[in-house]
């Protein structure tokens, strides 16, 4: 933004036949001595901790482990049974 106001101020002067340039340091000097004036930090309105009905988020809880299933070593199933199951059903002839 300050690029473009800066462009356009210097067309202008080129124009009439000035050259901004020279004003420039002066108003970065004006800028930062005023920006000394504004508030460095602005107000947050915090709750008292010691006061009862001061409003405060539900808590809630989830379990980290909730969708966990057990994984216990189990006696293996006949292969061939297994291994039938899964593959895949041989195509008709037309």
């Amino acid at each position: 933004m300050l690029t473009i106001s800066g462009a356009e101020s210097a067309v202008a002067s080129a124009a009439r036949g000035r050259h901004v340039r020279f004003y420039w340091p002066l108003l970065a000097v004006i800028a930062l001595a005023l920006s000394g004036c504004m508030p460095a930090t602005t107000q947050v309105a915090i709750a008292d901790p010691a006061d009862p009905a001061a409003k405060v988020a539900p808590a809630g809880y989830r379990s980290t482990i909730a969708p966990y299933t057990g994984l216990r070593p189990a006696t293996p199933a006949p292969w061939r049974d297994r291994n039938d199951a899964v593959t895949p059903q041989p195509k008709q002839d037309r």
